[in-house]
């Protein structure tokens, strides 16, 4: 069938070449003259590489969603330069980069995740190394709000100079981000940044902390209580101080603080603490809404709490309290710590000497506050307690 198409073109051709008219040669051969004009054109265009009367592949010859080598380049740099860095390098990531250089047009994050496969740029660095045996007391972390990783970044300067520092949080089981940026880490400054905080996010079951000194007061006055110690009991949440020097047990909001500087504050000028405060909003918003994470199955954090049903609990008021606050007189705080050969466990400075087993493992000491009693654990098993009278 296909050879007799290809016999009728040319045999129409000659026709026409002879003087004969179109709508003849039509009629003649069952044809429309549509058909004889279309074929006329053809050979009319021939070349010497292209038989004008062979059958053509009918495949536009241009694309214009197909995304060009440009892009694909681009998107294989910026994916190469987050990933020697350190940094958040998926879907997500390359995306805002590309934006944040003007490139235009951004492919969409599924385009995305098909040339880093196309390209085999899928692959994840290795976690840090924990040695064998020495079981760490994770938190677990499945429902909302029910662990937040909370840390100080900076200083930092605005244009003018302007220092201030950003109170960042993560809830881990959705990934929800809040920035609260500040002049000063003492007192007040601190209690408006992790009440703003909270007001956003919701007050969590337990919040995790570093050993730094705003957030549990003074090696001087090891049982007064700071900031952070004093308004999370009398909030009913438990504070959790990370070992000392161990930074990756806060794992989670230690990568969101490389993001926030990189995708934050070295794209951003801001001139005033308004603007800082209205663009840590919008950045916080953006990731809150934006970001998709593969724990979450491609969830963003503002959907996995939707689509979770589960309540949050929020502050009363809007307004922080004032400092100093009250000091509590029930509640729990718990220091994980390493122990070393010498079995000594230091509570903010105040020296305890641990039977031998507890060399070489990690220990959660809690203090209970209402029982004003130390008591030092291994995999929940009690290894010794202490009185300690609260001052």
């Amino acid at each position: 069938m296909e050879r007799k198409q290809v016999q009728d073109r040319i045999r129409a051709i000659e026709r026409y070449q002879r003087g004969e008219s179109v709508t003849a040669i039509a009629r003649s051969m069952g044809y429309s003259p549509r058909w004889i004009y279309k074929w006329v054109t053809r050979y009319q265009r021939r070349s010497e590489t292209v038989q004008w009367a062979e059958d053509q592949s009918s495949r536009p010859c241009h694309n214009p969603r197909q995304i060009s080598n440009e892009i694909v380049e681009a998107i294989k740099l910026v994916r190469l330069s987050l990933y020697n860095q350190g940094l958040f390098c998926g879907a997500q990531a390359i995306e805002w980069e590309l934006e944040s250089l003007g490139v235009a047009p951004v492919p969409s994050l599924p385009t995305i995740n098909r040339i880093l496969s196309r390209h085999e740029l899928t692959h994840r660095r290795t976690g840090r190394y924990e040695s064998k045996g020495r079981k760490y007391p994770k938190l677990s972390s499945q429902t909302v709000n029910e662990v937040h990783q909370m840390d100080y970044v900076g200083p930092y300067f605005l244009k003018g100079p302007v220092r201030f520092y950003s109170l960042n949080s993560v809830d881990l089981a959705t990934g929800r981000c809040a920035i609260s940026p500040v002049l000063s880490k003492a007192g007040q400054h601190t209690l408006d940044a992790i009440w703003s905080s909270w007001c956003r996010l919701g007050i969590p079951q337990n919040v995790q902390i570093d050993n730094e000194m705003v957030f549990y007061g003074s090696r001087q006055y090891p049982r007064g209580m700071g900031i952070l110690i004093r308004l999370c009991l009398l909030n009913d949440v438990q504070p959790w101080f990370i070992p000392v020097a161990e930074p990756w047990r806060n794992g989670v909001i230690e990568k969101f603080n490389d993001h926030f500087q990189t995708g934050f504050l070295r794209r951003i000028v801001m001139r005033g603490e308004k603007q800082l405060r209205r663009q840590s909003l919008a950045f916080e918003e953006k990731h809150n809404t934006r970001y998709r994470y593969s724990k979450l199955k491609g969830q963003t954090p503002q959907a996995c709490l939707t689509r979770s049903h589960q309540k949050v609990r929020f502050p009363d008021s809007l307004g922080a309290p004032c400092h100093p606050l009250p000091k509590p007189d029930r509640g729990r705080y718990h220091l994980v710590r390493f122990i070393r050969s010498d079995g000594v466990l230091d509570v903010f400075g105040e020296k305890y000497s641990l039977p031998p087993e507890a060399a070489y493992e990690y220990v959660v000491a809690t203090v209970d506050v209402a029982l004003q009693k130390l008591i030092v654990q291994i995999e929940d098993q009690t290894l010794e307690e202490y009185k300690y009278a609260m001052t």
